[in-house]
């Protein structure tokens, strides 16, 4: 392999010094701005937010900016300075950075610090992502409902130097480490804009064969309204507040899906569930009916539909989540399909023939995307293992004794 041919140049014999960042680099703190002060042009500038996710370990141009004004009075990083996150949510956010490689200054919040030194700012980048430098914070960072950190703590954390009495020789590697690293970061870019592409390709030829097979003439075939279709069980169904439920391994449904696992059960068998509620009914990020087979317990926020058979519970399924059902919803602040209007619902009802012939079709291309889904989730998230394996590596220079002590 290349890669592990040339770590092993870069790593074999290579004379290093682990140096505290604080005794080799500068520390500026940002200054307050808020989310509301962001514009859509004038001075470019970064909210501590945005590092996750809209920067990566560089950037050269700014995502938001603040009016001039506002902006002269704050404090900014120029090119060559790596901005690091102070505070977050986790731990785990604490001491990310990008490296602001911009031909002007950016503005900084005040949850944020810019960090400027003679390093490679790329290769410092990479360096607080990486485990020797998150080990190492750990023990500085508050925690609380904002975990954060200050210039003393992150200054304390240590990075190793390669060729510490030979500077021009040190940027090269580090130069050269932070290549590797951004070959990996550029390559799962690539790979997700790809598999998302090929995905929503598919997703489109899907919504297309559905509608085509979904779609009849009032004069085609019969129509019958939903609760003529379907068994309701919606009397059934019992809600209980989270401080209630005894935890197990059935699983607890509520208007989009399964929210906690419960002891007991109160259905068992195959049902289609509909959402009953919830701002989803109207934005449709997720589909608003979905089967459940097994043993299960169901909230007030879905219905609970019964059919004789597989092939007419899917049938209906599919078309209930092709259509527009904004004709049944009633509610502006919390929109609902109340039982009365799901069960007004008109489907077309063909012979159980043909519905077991469209359910097979799109049985198929259901699969399809799904497994498209998953390969892209599990390859993304194995070319990150891949990236933080060989990142871990490049910065595991064997410590000084002063270090590790």
């Amino acid at each position: 392999m290349k890669n592990i041919s040339l770590l092993e140049k870069l790593l074999g014999g290579v004379a290093v010094e682990w140096r505290a960042l604080g005794e080799i680099g500068e520390f500026v703190r940002g200054k307050r701005f808020v989310k509301t002060d962001i514009a859509l042009e004038g001075v470019p500038c970064i909210h501590y937010g945005e590092i996750y996710t809209h920067y990566g370990i560089w950037a050269k141009e700014s995502k938001s900016f603040l009016d001039p004004a506002l902006a002269s009075k704050l404090r900014a990083a120029s090119h060559g300075d790596v901005i690091i996150v102070a505070a977050g949510e986790t731990i785990e956010d604490i001491g990310n950075g990008t490296a602001w490689l911009g031909e002007g200054d950016i503005v900084i919040h005040d949850a944020c610090f810019s960090y400027r030194s003679k390093l490679d700012p790329k290769y410092v980048s990479h360096f607080l992502r990486a485990a020797p430098f998150k080990e190492q914070i750990k023990k500085d960072v508050s925690s609380g409902k904002i975990s954060s950190i200050n210039s003393n703590g992150l200054g304390k954390a240590k990075i190793p130097i390669p060729f510490p009495d030979n500077p021009k020789k040190s940027l090269e590697i580090q130069a050269e480490i932070a290549r590797i690293l951004d070959a990996f970061t550029e390559r799962t870019a690539e790979l997700t804009a790809e598999l998302t592409a090929e995905l929503t390709a598919r997703k489109k030829q899907y919504s297309y064969y559905r509608d085509q097979l979904l779609s009849f003439e009032e004069e085609e075939v019969e129509w019958k309204t939903l609760g003529e279709l379907a068994l309701n069980l919606d009397s059934m169904r019992k809600p209980i507040a989270s401080s209630f439920r005894d935890p197990g391994d059935i699983p607890y449904y509520g208007a989009s899906g399964i929210v906690d696992y419960v002891k007991d059960y109160i259905f068992d068998g195959d049902f289609l569930l509909v959402s009953e509620d919830g701002a989803n009914l109207l934005a449709r990020n997720t589909a608003i009916a979905f089967s459940i087979s097994g043993k299960s317990w169901v909230n007030n926020h879905a219905h609970v539909l019964k059919f004789e058979t597989y092939a007419e519970r899917k049938y209906v399924e599919y078309y209930l989540n092709s259509i527009d059902l904004t004709p049944y919803i009633s509610g502006a602040a919390q929109p609902k399909l109340n039982k009365k209007n799901l069960e007004s619902i008109s489907i077309p009802n063909p012979s159980p023939e043909e519905k077991e012939r469209i359910v097979a079709i799109l049985d198929k291309f259901n699969a399809l995307a799904n497994s498209l889904s998953e390969g892209l989730s599990s390859e993304i998230e194995l070319r990150q293992k891949q990236y933080e394996y060989y990142r871990n590596l490049l910065f595991s220079f064997t410590k000084s004794e002063e270090v590790a002590a």
